[in-house]
Parts: structure tokens; C-alpha cells; sequence
């Protein structure tokens, strides 16, 4: 079943490679979506998968997929569906 999810991570989480990271395990695992920094420091994921590979994913960055990387908080939620989206992004 395909889910859509949004997703804040907070900590030391720009400038260390964080995004790069996170969509090498979405292009491995076929994860949907876009990453971004926020200006309060957190990086913004919004990512669609099915619901097996969008827990792997979801797990993988809570383990910091950065090795620069400090994960303080990972909080996501359902959205709806993107039908626009066919790859991952980092913006």
C-alpha cells in the first residue's frame, strides 16, 4: 500500500551531508519525494512509498545516514498522495 509521509528531523543536521544521505537510501530503497533545510535548522522530508520500504526509510535516517549528523527528533505524519511525484529530490 502506498503511503505518503512528512517528516522533520531536527539536530545538527545541515551543512554535514544529511540530504545527500538521505536520498542515497531513497533512491535505494525507491522512496518518492523531496528533502529540504528549514531555516530553523531541521531538514523537511516529504516522501511516498510503499508502507515496508517508507519504515525502512523512516528508520534508516533516525539512525543518521550522515556520519557528521546528530539526530535529536524524528517526527513524521500522513499526508496525502503526490501523483506529480517519480523521484527523490534534494532541493
Amino acid at each position: 500500500m502506498l503511503i505518503a509521509k512528512k517528516i522533520i528531523v531536527r539536530g545538527r543536521v545541515q551543512g554535514v551531508g544529511f540530504r545527500y544521505s538521505t536520498k542515497n537510501i531513497a533512491d535505494k530503497l525507491g522512496i518518492q519525494g523531496n528533502v529540504w533545510n528549514e531555516t530553523d535548522g531541521s531538514v523537511h522530508i516529504e516522501a511516498q512509498a510503499e508502507s515496508d520500504a517508507m519504515s525502512d526509510f523512516i528508520s534508516k535516517i533516525s539512525m543518521s545516514p550522515s556520519p557528521y549528523a546528530r539526530i535529536d527528533s524524528v517526527d513524521s505524519k500522513d499526508i496525502p498522495i503526490n501523483e506529480h511525484l517519480h523521484r527523490f529530490r534534494a532541493l
